[in-house]
């Protein structure tokens, strides 16, 4: 990037040396990128995926191949025995919500053992707001199990808490927290709690933002409904809209009664013309991922030079594709998004400020100069304007552009003289 963008020299001679830093997790980062890929890539040949399933189809969708086919080439590569994957899912909320409406009935519990979850969902659930159709509403009880102080699963406090629930809720990422995301082996020991205590139990997790970040996925390791959403990892960066549901089979058929309607399910619901980039960004997914994690590591060694707590730690097995850093202030915060945004291919000309997003309980700041709106694969940076003012970072479709807009956030700090060198 020398002579194309002028970052301080100062600058410069850190990134480099955040970079180097790096480079044992990049070696890590790119073998998962390869087993991932090459799962991907089998379950597109065992389906015996064709120019035909690219095609779609209108109307009802009755018969819709490449609709069909997607759902098994996603089974296939999540382990599961079946998946529901639709662009009509409006966002990864839309898919969690469906999900939940799907497989509880009124007098069921459902019961988070991750604290409480993301913001988006709590008036789904009815922890906030009431008479708008909520869970709750229909009679649906909640109970909820907070994470220890190092922010983990509470073996000790679950099997008390889920004594009744119908729904075991996991949420993988962090949120809007400073707990770490939950790692396969995380999920693998919590889920083994989970069966000693309430054996029937559904399992279900809010996997968005872990997809292909590990070498498994939750459903190895025992969950029994995993959601997530295709602007997220799963898309690849090329998917426009979209989610997924993939799990048991008898529990993908209720929500798929949830999406559509009872007695028709999956069998309706055209492609339209939207196969293709869902078959192409589930197999850029891995490498795209990938890129990602690599860009939010860069930018965790580089913001650890410049003085900042950056999460992940070191080290840590991933479990999404978030990073954190603690900015310390308001402007700090918003410095930092202007100049993710001036790093971004699209909007870069944009100056972001925070607002009521709908579904939040407090503004919030979002840099995201993307190619599909919304879309966190792309490289992102947003956060709500409030103690303890840490900016969460995710995305980058190339390692190289995502690089040039961690460098310009840093740059746009120290412009506005908000961190020395």
């Amino acid at each position: 990037m020398d002579g194309i963008y002028n970052f301080d020299a100062r600058l410069m001679k850190l990134a480099e040396e955040a970079q180097q830093a790096a480079g044992a997790q990049f070696a890590e980062i790119d073998r998962i990128a390869e087993h991932c890929g090459a799962k991907v890539l089998r379950a597109f040949q065992e389906e015996h995926v064709s120019a035909a399933c690219f095609a779609g189809a209108n109307g009802y969708g009755y018969d819709d191949v490449g609709r069909d086919k997607l759902d098994k080439v996603w089974s296939r590569v999540f382990g599961t025995e079946d998946a529901l994957v639709r662009h009509q899912f409006v966002s990864g909320t839309h898919a969690l919500s469906t999900a939940l409406f799907g497989v509880l009935r009124t007098g069921d519990k459902l019961v988070s053992i991750t604290g409480t979850p993301y913001d988006t969902l709590e008036e789904v659930i009815g922890i906030r707001g009431k008479g708008n159709g909520s869970l709750a509403d229909y009679g649906v009880k909640y109970g909820q199990c907070e994470l220890t102080a190092e922010g983990k699963p509470d073996f000790a406090a679950i099997p008390a808490a889920i004594a009744d629930a119908k729904v075991v809720y996991l949420q993988r990422s962090r949120g809007y927290s400073l707990r770490p995301a939950l790692s396969i082996a995380d999920i693998r020991e919590t889920v083994k709690v989970i069966r000693a205590a309430r054996p029937d139990a559904i399992i279900m997790m809010d996997n968005c933002y872990g997809e292909f970040v590990d070498y498994e996925e939750p459903t190895d390791a025992g969950v029994d409904l995993i959601i997530g959403s295709l602007i997220k990892n799963a898309g690849g960066g090329i998917a426009q809209t979209g989610g997924y549901i993939a799990g048991k089979a008898d529990l993908v058929e209720q929500c798929a009664y949830r999406l559509t309607c009872v007695g028709m399910g999956k069998e309706v619901g055209c492609s339209l013309n939207m196969c293709r980039e869902m078959y192409l960004g589930l197999f850029f997914a891995p490498e795209v991922v990938a890129n990602a994690r690599k860009i939010g590591v860069f930018a965790a060694e580089l913001f650890r030079k410049l003085g900042y707590e950056c999460l992940p730690v070191r080290g840590a097995a991933a479990g999404d594709i978030i990073t954190v850093i603690q900015l310390g202030s308001a402007a700090a915060l918003e410095a930092f998004c202007k100049g993710i945004q001036a790093g971004s291919p699209v909007d870069s000309f944009v100056t972001p400020e925070a607002w009521d997003m709908p579904g939040y309980d407090s503004k919030v700041i979002m840099a995201a100069g993307t190619f599909t709106g919304g879309a966190s694969i792309e490289l992102s940076a947003d956060a709500p304007l409030r103690e303890p003012f840490a900016v969460y970072m995710q995305g980058g479709l190339t390692y190289a552009s995502g690089k040039i807009g961690v460098m310009k956030a840093a740059q746009a700090m120290l412009d506005a003289g908000l961190l020395s060198l």
